[in-house]
């Protein structure tokens, strides 16, 4: 027969090992459960599909546990769609905290897109940064949206794709654009024509050059003559603005295509050290031709 100090050996030898087999079987890291890695949620799917997505790929050994251990966390059955990064492995509780909360730990990523980038500068640029930029498709997607993207400082979350930004950079043009439609109602010009001008100016133009530029470009076509900008070759050939923008201008060109400045001047152009120098007639500007473009 067993002693009583035998019984409790055994009992408390038999709960130990209870104990870390529950943790080694339930609630530690799988083995599969690398470090590094990053685990996407898509928009939509339910606690269910998440618990399986994570059994699959090796974040989790019990489904039971981890969905247990979200409701607890949020108090509804409810993961936060994100990317989550995690550095290193976690046991399912704390799996289970990050996507209950939304803890992606994943810092989002910066794009800046200067003022005047065309849309084939924008496409390279974001499909460097982000991993599901799809550069062909945003090309064929903003076709006809030139112009319209507006050109700033963005963040967008590690999976972001081309919808997501051409979504984000429409709705920035839209948020600029409102306050000034009444002032572009007033200028007698419509939005487009607008437009196409600012992005003129955003590639012929530097600083305070951008109002006296466009008074400039909108007197040659009130005159009824071609606008000769480099910017766009066409229009030393044919006459009045482009059918659709050049780049995508930012705000400081298209207040100067809204209120042009009035000057002598019909002609400019920039030195090699980039100052402006104007003329006003064809005489005088190739005499500044022959004096700084030498």
């Amino acid at each position: 027969m067993l002693s009583r100090s035998h019984k409790v050996f055994l009992i408390s030898t038999g709960a130990v090992f209870l104990i870390v087999a529950f943790n080694f079987l339930f609630l530690s890291a799988p083995k599969a459960f690398s470090e590094e890695k990053i685990l996407s949620i898509e928009p939509g799917m339910s606690l269910r599909a998440v618990s399986l997505k994570l059994k699959d790929e090796g974040f989790i050994r019990s489904r039971i546990f981890f969905e247990a251990f979200v409701i607890v966390f949020a108090g509804e059955r409810h993961a936060v769609s994100t990317d989550y990064f995690f550095e290193k492995k976690l046991p399912v509780y704390e799996v289970a905290r990050r996507v209950a909360l939304g803890k992606s730990s994943l810092a989002p990523i910066k794009l800046t897109i200067p003022e005047g980038f065309n849309n084939e500068e924008i496409a390279s640029v974001a499909a460097s940064k982000l991993p599901n930029f799809d550069k062909e498709k945003f090309l064929v997607l903003v076709k006809d949206k030139a112009g319209y993207l507006f050109p700033d400082t963005y963040f967008f979350i590690f999976r972001a794709t081309a919808d997501d930004v051409i979504k984000v950079m429409e709705k920035n043009y839209e948020s600029k654009i409102v306050p000034l439609r009444p002032e572009i109602l007033s200028s007698g010009k419509s939005e487009k024509s607008i437009i196409i001008m600012a992005s003129i100016i955003e590639k012929e133009a530097k600083g305070d050059d951008r109002t006296v530029i466009s008074g400039i470009l909108w007197k040659r076509l009130s005159l009824g003559r071609a606008l000769e900008v480099d910017a766009a070759p066409e229009t030393y050939k044919a006459k009045g603005l482009p059918p659709a923008p050049i780049a995508n201008p930012g705000l400081a060109a298209i207040r100067a295509a809204i209120h042009p400045e009035s000057s002598p001047y019909l002609y400019y152009l920039h030195d090699a050290d980039g100052n402006i120098h104007y003329a006003r007639n064809f005489e005088g500007h190739k005499a500044n031709r022959a004096k700084y473009l030498k």
